[in-house]
């Protein structure tokens, strides 16, 4: 870790949600919980959030380091930081884990909290981006 306008060490965060969340496919999810890092300062305003979707990498982990020792930054590193095209000296930086994901957001090795088995897999309802989205927009207004 030597670059000096990284965002630092970061820590995954965890939100869990007890209001339901109704899917674009019309499946229900009684309860969910997301997986995300932040990076920069929220203003008083609370104007300045943007919210960072993965695509194909599969992991909320979008800029800076796990720890001191840690080889690898997030996927978006070069994009987010201090100066970088999306600024964390502006803007609020969001980065969650998608629905249905396998790092730590509600998904297919999680709990159906219905019928108390230990996987949803193949009874996992289907999401997309715009479930996402949803999720974060009804939930972390009311946290944020």
């Amino acid at each position: 870790m030597s670059e000096s306008n990284s965002v630092g060490i970061v820590k995954a965060q965890v939100a869990h949600f007890t209001q339901p969340l109704t899917l674009k496919s019309g499946a229900v999810l009684p309860q969910y919980h997301l997986t995300y890092e932040t990076y920069g300062e929220l203003n008083a305003a609370k104007t300045n959030a943007v919210l960072i979707c993965h695509a194909l990498s599969g992991h909320h982990h979008a800029a800076g380091y796990h720890s001191p020792d840690d080889r690898k930054p997030g996927w978006w590193d070069s994009c987010i930081g201090p100066g970088k095209p999306i600024d964390t000296n502006k803007f609020f930086v969001v980065s969650l884990n998608n629905l249905g994901g396998c790092n730590g957001s509600t998904g297919p090795s999680s709990i159906n909290p219905e019928t108390g088995k230990p996987i949803y897999a193949l009874d996992e309802p289907t999401n997309f981006n715009w479930d996402d989205i949803k999720g974060v927009s009804l939930s972390f207004d009311e946290s944020l």
